[in-house]
């Protein structure tokens, strides 16, 4: 009967102003979301089997292409999740989400990112630095008839998910925008994201609150955080996001979730928070130490820091193969954690799970 009414208001906006057929979508929309909802609750002796099933079956991940990641995630991002990464300003937060963002579709998943930082031609370059292996030099240099031939060599390796990059101006995209920008995309491209990556969550704005001062940062970025985290919950994908670091934990070698900056309020509702840390060091060495700080997937305390090896020039990760496979509570300071790291030569196209040319 929804459905009915629905398509009879559809017919006279049509007829009588054309101009107003772009409400028909959310007409149907809404009526086709009008139902009988029968589940009262999850019945704990009844439901047993249900629930075993449940513990059991394959949750729909999406693996990172890094060991230790996996492995302190038991697999990868699951759905209705808000995953964080902090860091201190240029340490590599839009590198660590620009190479998610590119594992991902490696994978050949799809991937929404959505930046209110960068322009979307900035986080596309870093892109193709990532999975064409070729620092963001060399981009600049390429021919047109280059670059072309590398994304044909790159696209004949294996099957890509389709990677959409929005833009919207800082401060004023919020979880009302994405959720429209998601609609749209799947009415007009019928693209449905497995993974949805926001850079990053300081710069968004939130639906319940303006940001006129009338909020603390408390309260106004924890608000953010909520509404990310059920944007993800709705649309049944992981969010991948980044916050900073206060003044305190930017020169901190061992950060704590105390060090987030502007509001507490995010690690409180997020799922996952793991920070990167550098110093001259790990500069050196071409490493960056990770520390997790909250982690819903598994004990943080096993491996509670790691190492990883970073390409800036290429915004790339990769597993350091000198990383020691288990931190014990008490571990030694970040500086300690770093290890010599042979340099390897790359080709285009290199498998992305080697360090060895194809």
């Amino acid at each position: 009967r929804a459905l009915y009414l629905a398509i009879s208001e559809s017919i006279t906006l049509v007829d009588s102003d054309f101009t107003s057929a772009s409400r028909v979508p959310g007409l149907l929309k809404d009526a086709l979301a009008v139902g009988f909802h029968t589940h009262i609750g999850h019945d704990y002796f009844e439901d047993v089997t249900a629930r075993y099933n449940l513990c059991h079956q394959d949750q729909k991940r999406i693996p990172f292409d890094l060991d230790l990641f996996n492995k302190i995630t038991n697999g990868g991002l699951t759905p209705k999740t808000l995953n964080v990464i902090v860091a201190g300003t240029a340490v590599g937060k839009s590198l660590f989400l620009c190479h998610t963002a590119a594992g991902a579709i490696t994978q050949g998943r799809n991937v929404l990112y959505i930046t209110l930082e960068m322009s979307e031609e900035r986080i596309a370059q870093r892109i193709d630095a990532n999975l064409l292996d070729v620092t963001l030099d060399t981009l600049q240099d390429m021919s047109l008839s280059m670059y072309e031939r590398a994304f044909r060599q790159l696209q004949q390796q294996r099957t890509f998910g389709k990677l959409i990059i929005k833009e919207y101006p800082t401060s004023t995209g919020h979880a009302g925008h994405f959720r429209i920008l998601l609609d749209e995309l799947a009415l007009k491209k019928s693209f449905v994201p497995d993974l949805l990556v926001i850079d990053y969550i300081n710069i968004c704005s939130s639906v319940r609150f303006k940001n006129d001062g009338a909020a603390n940062s408390y309260t106004y970025v924890k608000s953010i955080a909520e509404e990310l985290r059920g944007l993800a919950a709705e649309y049944n994908l992981p969010c991948l996001t980044a916050t900073q670091f206060n003044r305190t934990g930017f020169d901190s070698s061992d950060p704590n979730l105390t060090d987030t900056g502007e509001s507490f309020g995010l690690p409180q509702t997020a799922d996952l928070q793991v920070a990167l840390v550098t110093s001259e060091e790990l500069e050196r060495d071409g490493l960056l130490m990770v520390k997790q700080l909250k982690n819903r997937y598994a004990d943080t305390m096993k491996y509670r820091r790691f190492t990883v090896k970073v390409d800036r020039s290429k915004m790339r990760l990769s597993d350091d193969p000198n990383q020691q496979h288990h931190t014990p509570r008490s571990s030694s300071p970040p500086q300690a954690s770093a290890r010599e790291v042979t340099p390897t030569t790359t080709t285009i196209g290199r498998d992305r799970r080697s360090s060895e040319p194809k």
